[in-house]
């Protein structure tokens, strides 16, 4: 497939300045840059989604450039109902490093070039922001975006200047992207398609030149039609461990957030997630419909993403551990010690000489004490493979299980 196909196959295409996708197959220059604010020291599946089309960009031959918002994430991009809480400086810096390895993963190519736009406002005066970015906009254009419209409108919680002049900031990264690299494309979700039109804006002004957009659009929950995000309270993390903030999903949790995917979400979430080819695809989706219950199509989702993310080892690694625990004629008594602390590298973990209550709750799976006997009394809760209902000390190396899906080890 030409690359404006793909992209069309496996859905990325929103909002774009481009006419005819068949443009981007033959467009002269072939350089293209997308961005991400470190708000948090994890990306999630959400940005994932958009990596994954620069990743489609990158292997019909375009050029990356990849930028971590060192100084836009210092203000954060406006919300729609109320002001972001600045985060300290420290903080930022740490997220910035944490999220820079995950894009670079992600996005596996030979050329890419890594910019952070701190670098080029570190050193920038106000005054000569002023007269550069900001006389050439109106404020009638900037009081027209939607976002502001929201913010300042009847009910609206109001903006700050610090926010209202974000879409200047990020404008002027595609300028600076311009006159650097050469760099006359910008990829981005389509919530963020008006910030991007801002530089396109600036190119057109002050260089007489053009300059494009194109955004894909943002993947929603099947199930609560919410879109996947930290917003939106409902983020699956790129992090397989906590870099001090609590924001990851385990390997285990990530490969089973995929595998649970129903099956009117999950025909286009493998095109989305996975670097299966078309033919692939459209094999394992036919194999699929003669056959729902076998989940054909939910595992080879699952083994996709989680190759992308975490590499083939770890994809690998999961998919033999699922399929041991969730076998029907697994006998959860006769796992070895060995065994027990090798799905010690992928389930969550305890030391030896913890209350199981405890354990229950501090690694999420009861929400409380009470609640974790509750679970106890009821015969919910496994060592080993033998029902446990009351509260003990465990001393030796061990497998706890909850219900049909949640396990903890202890070692």
């Amino acid at each position: 497939m030409k690359l404006s196909e793909e992209l069309i196959y496996r859905g990325f295409k929103a909002e774009t300045t481009i006419e005819k996708p068949e443009e981007l197959d033959n467009r002269e220059s072939k350089k293209f840059y997308w961005g991400a604010d470190p708000s948090a020291d994890s990306l999630t599946i959400g940005n994932l989604a958009a990596l994954m089309m620069c990743a489609c960009f990158v292997r019909h031959g375009y050029e990356p450039v990849l930028l971590v918002g060192g100084a836009t994430g210092q203000i954060g991009d406006p919300k729609e109902n109320g002001e972001r809480e600045l985060k300290p400086l420290e903080e930022v810096e740490h997220n910035k490093q944490c999220i820079k390895q995950q894009i670079e993963r992600v996005v596996n190519a030979d050329n890419v070039v890594m910019v952070d736009n701190y670098d080029w406002f570190r050193d920038m005066k106000y005054l000569d922001f002023l007269r550069e970015v900001g006389k050439a906009f109106s404020m009638t254009q900037l009081l027209d975006r939607q976002f502001v419209q929201n913010r300042i409108g009847e009910g609206g919680a109001g903006i700050s200047y610090a926010e209202f002049s974000y879409t200047l900031i990020q404008g002027y990264d595609f300028l600076h992207l311009y006159r650097e690299y050469g760099v006359d494309l910008q990829l981005c979700g389509a919530d963020q398609y008006g910030n991007c039109t801002s530089g396109i804006h600036l190119i057109k002004r002050l260089e007489d030149a053009r300059a494009d957009v194109w955004s894909t659009p943002l993947v929603i929950d099947s199930v609560t039609g919410r879109k996947f995000g930290k917003s939106e309270g409902n983020a699956v993390w790129l992090a397989s461990s906590d870099n001090g903030s609590g924001n990851y999903t385990s390997i285990f949790d990530f490969y089973q957030f995929w595998l649970n995917q129903p099956d009117e979400a999950v025909e286009y979430l493998i095109k989305i997630y996975t670097l299966l080819g078309k033919k692939e695809i459209e094999d394992i989706l036919a194999r699929h419909r003669e056959h729902p219950e076998e989940r054909l199509a939910q595992k080879a989702l699952a083994r996709g993403a989680t190759e992308v993310v975490h590499g083939k080892a770890a994809a690998e690694a999961i998919k033999n551990l699922t399929a041991m625990l969730f076998n029907r004629e697994t006998n959860f008594t006769e796992f070895s010690e060995d065994e027990i602390l090798e799905f010690g590298k992928f389930l969550p973990t305890v030391g030896k000489g913890v209350k199981l209550v405890d354990a229950l709750v501090d690694n999420g799976l009861a929400e409380s004490k009470k609640k974790a006997r509750e679970f106890l009394a009821a015969g919910a809760i496994t060592v080993n493979g033998e029902k446990v209902k009351e509260d003990v000390v465990i001393e030796q190396t061990a497998l706890v299980k909850k219900g049909k899906n949640k396990f903890l080890v202890v070692k």
